[in-house]
């Protein structure tokens, strides 16, 4: 909706990961480097690490956007909670090796005629495993066993691992002390600045046709930054639910009070309560109830700051209801309009 309203393109910030849009901030650009020294090594594993949404999955869909399709095949697993047993088969299936029926000795040998044929080829094998701190030490122990797959004493199989942070502490356990001994490159991705906060928002809005509509004022970015803490995923979920209610009120400017509104609305909707309001309290019925209240109660009465709490969420509640009414109605009549012009 908003991104017609603003004549955008396309949806700056989508949640799934697309290397159109990927921002090479200070901690992303190493990371890449880090990716690419490893793969030059054509050996062992590749680990990248960093909190849920600092873009690791982005970050290899970009590498693989720059890659070489003629010499490498790449193959990924994103569901880790499964035995070693799984992970193993998952990974035959991966590349395109049909598991079913068939016992470990012949498909490892089935894996290893693959990779002699890519090999002759002058192709290398790339596995991808997201999610890994879900890995079991058994599911780890099999994709080193898979390592050590060799042709004509090159190695054919490189494994890049993509964890969150506890995935580094489940890998200096004692026995996998083998494993650790074939990681050529680790990078850990940290959050983005405040300056690449803005940084990035710009970068996803010029992406998609951006021209100055909406204009974000500094407070904007500055409370961006402040709820995410520069988590691009965060920023993504944030900032598309405030160009929604920029397009609701058909306003051409973003600022803080905006991101402050939309932020305390989706805490709401994700947590069941209102974070704290970043603005001034307005001048509607809840405001003013609250007021009263807290005004007659005495300092020490607990009772007061409770009616002003309440008060206050149903404030919150008044305006969420309100916008998502404005919501609804834009989508009736943008189907209203849809249907007359199919007759």
């Amino acid at each position: 909706m908003y991104e017609k309203f603003y004549d955008f393109t396309g949806m700056p910030f989508q949640l799934t990961p697309d290397s159109r849009f990927f921002y090479g901030s200070k901690g992303h650009s190493r990371a890449i480097a880090h990716l690419i020294y490893g793969l030059s090594q054509g050996e062992g594993f590749i680990i990248v690490t960093g909190e849920v949404g600092a873009g690791k999955t982005t970050l290899v869909e970009r590498l693989w956007s720059e890659l070489d399709r003629e010499t490498y095949t790449l193959a990924r697993i994103n569901t880790t909670q499964v035995s070693g047993e799984d992970l193993f088969r998952l990974t035959m299936n991966a590349f395109g090796i049909n598991s079913a029926g068939l016992d470990k000795a012949t498909l490892l040998r089935d894996f290893e005629d693959m990779l002699r044929a890519y090999a002759a080829g002058g192709r290398r094998c790339l596995l991808v495993v997201d999610e890994a701190q879900n890995l079991s030490l058994q599911a780890l122990e099999e994709l080193r066993m898979l390592s050590n797959v060799s042709v004509e004493g090159h190695a054919s199989l490189q494994t890049i691992l993509l964890g969150q942070p506890q995935f580094r502490r489940k890998l200096a356990s004692p026995d996998l002390d083998q494993l650790r001994q074939r990681v050529l490159a680790s990078y850990h991705l940290g959050p983005l600045s405040d300056e690449e906060t803005r940084a990035y928002i710009e970068y996803r809005l010029n992406a998609v046709g951006w021209h100055g509509n909406p204009a974000w004022t500094d407070g904007a970015f500055t409370a961006v930054y402040r709820y995410t803490g520069g988590i691009p995923r965060r920023i993504n979920r944030l900032c598309s639910r405030v160009l929604l209610y920029g397009a609701l009120e058909e306003s051409t400017t973003i600022t803080g009070p905006m991101v402050d509104n939309t932020a305390n609305e989706l805490q709401h909707d994700l947590e069941g309560l209102p974070a704290a309001q970043a603005r001034a309290p307005g001048d509607d019925l809840a405001s003013q109830i609250g007021a009263a209240i807290g005004a007659s109660a005495s300092d020490g009465d607990e009772r007061g700051h409770s009616y002003a709490d309440l008060a206050h969420r149903v404030q919150v509640l008044e305006e969420t209801v309100a916008r998502r009414e404005r919501v609804f109605q834009r989508l009736i009549d943008v189907f209203s309009g849809f249907n007359a012009t199919r007759r």
